[in-house]
């Protein structure tokens, strides 16, 4: 990690504290309002782009080119602006306050942890639509038509997702390069949410954003992975060795590097995620993973819950390990 650049100790200590942060109110509605993620500015101009150049009477190779443009005009931007805002930071007075609440705003914990509670007690109080209508903000997936084990599947799907790219990613890539590593994962990540799907709308438009979170994908999604298998040896009836033994399946599934939290998350729980879903009218046929249950119960996403609480409190760990170690190196 490029300790210096980043300020040492104080950055890794802005990172904890953004963590503590979000954990405590960051699945607040008016937070949500007023200061949005920067994921979610991203997703949105990405939305607003793809309606104005991504039309349907262009050419495929069009179509290729301006998702590509799009792609790196937008991941450029990021990372001039987090460069611009390191430094800008690090010579005001306090910078270190606008920092930490970019910070907090880049990370997500207690939303998903708190989805996946409410779709638990909305489907025990209030039945299939309660649970769809609960499960909804942790997934894309179309809720109508999924039936109890489907949302249940749904919601840990949605919350390891989560987990891998709303937190280990963030704290990854803000570790390695600061706040141009941050903003550029937030823009990698804003623009797969929207286009990156590999369906006909998405196929040539989004090839460029795909091939971004493959490459930045890698190192925070296996990060997330082995964090998972740790956390596995502390939640009562999870199966680290078999979370490690699933893995398999995550080969040369569509979704890449993202694969690989997923498939440990149900080897562990010895379930099936992922696997077939609709876009519309239209089945997509992707690959299940993990060969365990597809019938998920509310027991698996209790332990999902307790496999999501315990990942982030490692992944914390980490952080604070590593600035002891840099403290202890003068860093």
């Amino acid at each position: 990690m490029f300790l210096p650049y980043l300020g040492g100790v104080d950055a890794l200590l802005l990172l904890v504290i953004a963590m503590v942060l979000d954990a405590c109110v960051g699945d607040s509605p008016w937070v949500a309002r007023l200061l949005p993620t920067p994921t979610t500015l991203v997703a949105r101009l990405t939305a607003r782009l793809d309606r104005q150049l991504n039309r349907i009477d262009r050419s495929d190779a069009t179509r290729r080119a301006r998702g590509a443009l799009l792609a790196t005009a937008l991941l450029l931007g990021a990372l001039s602006l987090g460069l611009v805002l390191a430094f800008a930071f690090r010579e005001i007075r306090w910078g270190a306050v606008p920092e930490l609440l970019l910070l907090a705003r880049s990370l997500s914990i207690r939303s998903a942890w708190t989805c996946l509670g409410h779709t638990l007690k909305a489907l025990e109080s209030g039945g299939i639509e309660a649970g769809r209508e609960a499960v909804a903000p942790l997934t894309d997936r179309q809720t109508w038509s999924l039936d109890i084990h489907g949302v249940l599947r749904a919601g840990i799907e949605g919350a390891m997702l989560r987990l891998a790219c709303g937190l280990a990613a963030p704290l990854f890539w803000y570790a390695v390069l600061g706040l141009p590593g941050l903003l550029g994962w937030a823009a990698i990540d804003g623009m797969a949410q929207v286009i990156a799907h590999d369906v006909p709308r998405f196929r040539q438009f989004g090839g460029m954003a795909r091939q971004l979170r493959r490459l930045a994908g890698w190192p925070p999604m296996l990060l997330a992975t082995l964090a998972l298998l740790l956390a596995a040896l502390f939640v009562p009836g999870s199966k680290a060795l078999g979370g490690w033994r699933e893995l398999a399946t995550a080969r040369r599934h569509p979704w890449g590097p993202l694969a690989l939290p997923v498939a440990a998350a149900a080897g562990t729980l010895d379930l099936a995620l992922a696997g077939p879903r609709r876009e519309g009218e239209q089945v997509v046929k992707e690959p299940w993973l993990g060969r365990g249950r597809a019938r998920a119960n509310s027991r698996d996403l209790r332990a999902a819950m307790a496999l999501y609480g315990i990942t982030s409190l490692l992944l914390a760990g980490l952080i604070v390990s590593a600035g002891l170690i840099a403290g202890g190196l003068g860093l």
